[in-house]
C-alpha cells in the first residue's frame, strides 16, 4: 500500500536551489525586481564593474520605497585599488539613501529579500567578476528570519 506523506515544515525549510556564477545574477535580479519591503546584501568586496550593473537596480528599489541595507568591510581593510572603487560605490549607495554598515573582518556573502528569500554562498554579490562560485537560494521566512536574528540586523529593518 502506498502511503502519501504530507510535507513537514522541516522538509519545506530545506527546499532550495543552487546557482553558479553564470546563473546567479539573472535569478537574483528577478528577485530584486519583485522586492516589496527590504533587501539586505552582505558583500565584503565592492567593485566599480559590478556596481555598474547592480546600482541602477538598487536605485529603482529605493525609488519604490524598498529599504536597502548593505553590509561590507571597512574601507581600510580593502587593498588600495579596491578601496578607491569601494569608497565611490559606498558614496553612490548612500546618495540613494541606502544604509551602509561596516563589519571588521567581514567575509559573509549573502542577501535576504523581504524576509523570505535568502541567498548564501561564496559569491560576492557586489564584486564578483570571473571566479567560480556557488550560491544557494532558499525560500523560507523561517530561515530568512533566523539569519536576520543571527546577524543582529533586526534594528536596521522596518
Amino acid at each position: 500500500m502506498l502511503r502519501l506523506r504530507r510535507r513537514s515544515n522541516f522538509d519545506n525549510m530545506l527546499s532550495s536551489r543552487l546557482f553558479d556564477q553564470n546563473s546567479f545574477y539573472q535569478a537574483f535580479i528577478d528577485d530584486l525586481n519583485k522586492a516589496k519591503n527590504e533587501v539586505i546584501i552582505e558583500s565584503p568586496f565592492i567593485t566599480a564593474k559590478r556596481m555598474a550593473i547592480v546600482l541602477p537596480l538598487l536605485s529603482k528599489l529605493t525609488k519604490r520605497g524598498v529599504r536597502v541595507v548593505v553590509n561590507t568591510k571597512p574601507l581600510d581593510e580593502h587593498e588600495f585599488n579596491y578601496r578607491i572603487q569601494a569608497k565611490q560605490a559606498i558614496d553612490d549607495l548612500q546618495v540613494l539613501g541606502i544604509l551602509v554598515l561596516f563589519t571588521n573582518g567581514h567575509h559573509r556573502k549573502l542577501a535576504i529579500i523581504d524576509k523570505c528569500i535568502t541567498w548564501e554562498g561564496s559569491l560576492n554579490v557586489l564584486s564578483q567578476n570571473d571566479s567560480c562560485e556557488v550560491m544557494r537560494r532558499m525560500y523560507s521566512e523561517q530561515l530568512a528570519n533566523q539569519m536576520i536574528s543571527f546577524l543582529h540586523l533586526e534594528k536596521f529593518l522596518g
